[in-house]
């Protein structure tokens, strides 16, 4: 009777709504996406969860321990360490988010073209994906922000701009594959554009690549700005972020005596980061075809 049922349910639902009803019985999954929700929602109303300035400097607070006022403390300058790790919040997630945007952009496109057309276009566009995958991210980050000056929108051009070539390799392979089906074939034959057929017929059906690629590179967004920040390469003080309060912190006189500088920050990068990791895995089950269970 349970197993007629459910068939009968399965008949009636889209691939996508089947996908979900699967994403959603994976608690680590939901857990990882309350968090980020949540994240999302400090970002959002960092104003109205605070009430200290997360910039104003009051040197006769320095070095405040954790207590009711100051609910994680004051770091050097006399600043709330919990107003500045939330208003934190806006520009590491902000920075994952807009990195991601940009190489998904890059690396859909170029990937969607070499795939398509194949010949000389696959030729340099491979080309290029080999060039750039031959650099260390961080080490072309660094020769990259140190030219164009240390600033969020610095960090963001440069994590998007180096990350799209494994996304432009898997959308390569899909569509090498996908502009030999039959629906593929029978748009052709009715005289669509390229551009029509790419965007209508041929990437529709790499979207669960697109989106597993985009949830992960958030995660990989978020430690580039914190690894850049750090090296005093990324978001500029007094505007915070999670890389440049660790960058503040790294005296041993912080390590030994205010940990209260270094620790939230780094924990926040932690449960960020293995959030969306957790999340982004648990979509890449839930959206391959073969995974049966």
């Amino acid at each position: 009777m349970n197993t007629s049922t459910s068939l009968k349910v399965a008949k009636g639902q889209s691939p996508w709504s089947i996908a979900l009803a699967k994403l959603f019985k994976n608690k680590m999954a939901i857990v990882a996406l309350v968090v980020i929700i949540i994240l999302i929602g400090l970002a959002l109303f960092a104003p109205l969860i605070t009430k200290f300035d997360p910039d104003k400097i009051d040197l006769t607070n320095r070095h405040q321990p954790p207590g009711s006022v100051n609910l994680l403390g004051t770091d050097d300058y006399g600043r709330d360490v919990f107003t500045r790790l939330i208003f934190g919040t806006r520009a590491s997630l902000l920075v994952g988010f807009v990195s991601t945007s940009i190489s998904v952009t890059i690396g859909v496109l170029l990937g969607a073209l070499s795939g398509y057309y194949g010949g000389w276009i696959d030729v340099i566009v491979m080309r290029l994906v080999d060039i750039f995958m031959c650099f260390p991210f961080f080490l072309m980050a660094i020769v990259l922000a140190a030219i164009l000056g240390p600033s969020i929108y610095t960090v963001m051009i440069v994590s998007g701009v180096l990350s799209w070539p494994s996304l432009a390799r898997m959308v390569r392979a899909e569509v090498l594959t996908l502009k030999k089906r039959e629906f593929v074939e029978a748009a052709r034959a009715l005289g669509l554009n390229v551009p029509s057929m790419i965007f209508t017929h041929v990437l529709p059906n790499v979207f669960s690549v697109i989106i597993v690629y985009a949830t992960l590179g958030i995660a990989g967004g978020i430690l580039g700005e914190a690894g850049l920040s750090y090296l005093g390469l990324g978001v500029k003080q007094p505007q915070p972020s999670w890389g440049n309060m660790l960058s503040s912190a790294q005296s041993m006189a912080a390590l030994m005596f205010y940990p209260w500088l270094w620790i939230p920050p780094g924990i926040m990068i932690f449960v960020t980061t293995l959030s969306i990791n957790i999340f982004g895995d648990a979509l890449r089950d839930t959206l391959d075809p073969k995974q049966k269970k």
